[in-house]
């Protein structure tokens, strides 16, 4: 889930970022290569006795590129897909995945462990490997509503109400990842015909648009510790259900309780996928890395990494998830068809509608 990872170095201790692990040399190329390099967006963390376990199994070394956000990733590896930056593209999620299969960017590979993928998470065919989730939800800032003697919002309903006016920060539906997510959520709850006059009335309500996560969660939410630094003034903001428990974990002293809430009903559920590029140089390694992606070890190493959450059966999970950022009862959520029917569609219109 797109620059989660950022949130971790704002509030006092960094991820790992394995930028450049493994060799660059020539042995790179081709299928008796001992180096996998795998592309991905910016939010991408491992730990390195996982990830050094795997290469010392496996015999390959890692490399990781990393390319901003979640579309441009995408559209970056579309664009270069007949000669490839890497093996394995990993982030594609449920919002983009039509485009990516579209323009032909995986080639067929079932990994390992595929068996083991909860049946909530499988998709048809082997082009994609579902990874993680999580639930993009809007996130409160608590200590704002106490002190206005508030009740925070519960409901997509709740953020076009009078008393929440000016309250809410949003990012770009046409550049952002939860921006989209946040589009598509309205889109599930309203209808077709329903979520543009929802969003005219987001709009009355003094919604405020920024182009990505960071900005909008570490600059105008007044709830984050990024925030509360920045003096951000928005106590309302489009993130992840996973967020609340990250403000506790790197918090210095930690709370006693997450600073910040969940509103419940306001959440859209978003899977990721990795696959096996096209015209991959190193298809073996590729094939090993996929593997390794579904394995218990390094499905339960992503929750305090990643700040999502496995999808393998009989992955656990931290307790600080289930405590502060459980997984919402009822998401809303869209066949990936229709996204990939409407998706263009629905952000000429949000652009037009919002940002005109």
């Amino acid at each position: 889930m797109n620059n989660k990872k950022f949130l971790a170095a704002v509030v006092g201790l960094g991820l790992v970022t394995l930028s450049a692990c493994g060799s660059s040399s020539s042995d790179s190329e081709g299928n008796g290569s001992k180096t996998v390099t795998l592309v991905s967006h910016d939010s991408w963390a491992v730990s390195k006795n996982v990830l050094a376990d795997f290469e010392k199994k496996s015999g390959y070394k890692v490399k990781v590129l990393e390319d901003g956000d979640a579309g441009q990733a995408v559209n970056k590896a579309i664009l270069t897909k007949d000669n490839p930056q890497g093996d394995v593209f990993f982030g594609v999620d449920n919002t983009l995945l039509s485009r990516a299969l579209d323009n032909g960017l995986f080639q067929s590979y079932e990994a390992k462990g595929a068996d083991r993928i909860k049946a909530g998470y499988r998709v048809d065919g082997d082009k994609v490997t579902p990874i993680d989730t999580g639930d993009i939800c809007v996130n409160y800032d608590k200590a704002y509503f106490t002190e206005h003697k508030l009740q925070p919002p519960t409901s997509y309903d709740d953020l076009i109400k009078p008393a929440y006016k000016n309250l809410l920060v949003t990012e770009n539906a046409s550049t952002s990842s939860p921006g989209l997510g946040f589009l598509l959520g309205s889109a599930a709850k309203y209808g077709d015909d329903g979520w543009q006059g929802y969003w005219k009335k987001l709009k009355a309500n003094g919604v405020k648009v920024v182009d990505g996560w960071e900005q909008a969660y570490n600059e105008e939410f007044s709830g984050s510790a990024g925030g509360k630094k920045a003096k951000a003034d928005r106590p309302l903001v489009v993130s992840y259900a996973s967020s609340p428990p990250a403000e506790v974990i790197y918090a210095d002293p930690k709370p006693t309780t997450a600073p910040t809430g969940v509103a419940q009903a306001t959440c859209f559920r978003q899977i990721e996928y990795a696959g096996l590029l096209s015209n991959a140089a190193n298809a073996k390694g590729g094939k090993a890395l996929l593997d390794f992606l579904l394995t218990k070890e390094f499905q339960q190493d992503m929750p305090l990494n990643m700040f999502v959450y496995p999808v393998v059966d009989g992955a656990q999970v931290p307790a600080e998830f289930t405590q502060y950022g459980p997984q919402a009862k009822d998401p809303e959520t869209m066949d990936p068809a229709k996204i990939a029917d409407n998706r263009d569609d629905w952000v000429k219109s949000w652009t037009s509608l919002v940002l005109k």
